[in-house]
């Protein structure tokens, strides 16, 4: 029997800055997979949009929270919808780096942490890796295995928590992910150099750690002269 397709994964967007909003309302709609339930731009909107589509019966799979909202804390929101029996998972998107707030944001139940400002490479891989998490224990029994929660729970991990390496700058490593999502087939870092204005060394060095970071394939190009090189795909849905 053919494995049930994963159903798309409804977002809701909470942030009170209308171009914030507005961004990551686009970034969803990119993604393959995912589709936009809506925005809120204020706590008490957040959970009665989340409790209004339960009752309708179009829950909201996944909310990226803004911790600071006008009319309170994002952690508390969240843990407002957890009390209520809600079943959604949230993401939390804040310029706050302090530890009692990541503890903080782990005791009320949030899946994934977004520290503003990120690029929308970090946002898909982060959203991806959510994605791949649903997708692990959707159409596990009622009762899963050791296994299956530690597979699932890896796909949490992003990828791109790899540290970047000293010496690769954001303003040369946005062109080089835009210059490979518009390719419609893999390039050698060779290929990378004249369009971006790069050297054949640097070229690699960014295109190396997009695939270490998991955004990119890898694999070695056959019947070429000369030294053996690799070529680089962008991951579909990435």
């Amino acid at each position: 029997m053919a494995e049930a397709a994963l159903p798309v994964i409804r977002v809701l967007v909470v942030e009170d800055e209308p171009l914030a909003a507005e961004a990551h309302a686009v970034y969803v709609g990119r993604l393959a997979g995912f589709e936009l339930a809506g925005t809120a731009s204020t706590g008490q909107d957040a959970f009665r949009r989340v409790a209004a589509a339960s009752s309708a019966g179009t829950p909201i799979d996944l909310v990226l929270m803004d911790m600071n909202l006008p009319d309170g804390h994002g952690l508390d929101v969240s843990r407002r919808i957890r009390s209520a029996g809600l079943a959604t998972d949230i993401i939390a998107i804040t310029a706050v780096r302090d530890l009692d707030n990541v503890r903080g944001a782990i005791a009320a139940g949030v899946v994934q942490y977004l520290i503003k400002p990120f690029t929308y490479s970090t946002f898909a891989t982060k959203l991806s890796s959510y994605r791949d998490f649903r997708a692990e224990l959707h159409g596990q029994a009622s009762v899963v295995t050791q296994s299956a929660v530690d597979h699932a729970f890896a796909s949490l991990r992003a990828p791109t928590d790899i540290p970047r390496p000293k010496g690769l700058a954001e303003s040369t490593l946005n062109p080089v992910v835009r210059y490979l999502q518009a390719q419609a087939r893999p390039v050698s870092a060779s290929e990378l150099m004249e369009p971006l204005g790069l050297s054949r060394v640097t070229a690699r060095r960014y295109l190396e750690y997009l695939a270490d970071s998991g955004l990119v394939l890898r694999a070695p190009r056959y019947g070429t002269p000369g030294r053996p090189e690799n070529e680089y795909s962008w991951k579909p849905g990435r």
